[in-house]
């Protein structure tokens, strides 16, 4: 829990390359939260944690927001239970179903 110990809030700033097709000078950091929160999740260093933190109310707000993220590949899932504290069963990304419904092999 290396990230989350040493978390000091205030004066964090995320890293502008993870989200490298936005305008970040219009950038709406509430309203695409599941967007950042995945980017460090899969890309971020410890500072971008950091200020997703503060960004997002803590590290219990940013819990929160993890629970909502529509896709996670397994070991970033794997990840975030672990390092977060959260089951499966909480993530928007292992309770959905399928847009497309495997077919049926015989």
């Amino acid at each position: 829990m290396v990230i989350i110990d040493r978390y000091i809030p205030g004066g964090h700033k995320v890293n502008p390359a993870l989200l490298w097709e936005y305008d970040l000078a219009t950038f709406d950091w509430q309203r695409s939260k599941q967007v950042v929160a995945q980017r460090v999740v899969e890309l971020g260093e410890p500072e971008d944690f950091y200020a997703a933190f503060d960004l997002y109310g803590g590290v219990e707000g940013f819990r929160e927001v993890l629970k909502s993220v529509p896709y996670f590949n397994p070991l970033d899932t794997h990840f975030v239970c672990t390092f977060f504290n959260l089951k499966k069963e909480e993530l928007r990304c292992c309770t959905k179903k399928p847009l497309n419904p495997e077919h049926w092999n015989f």
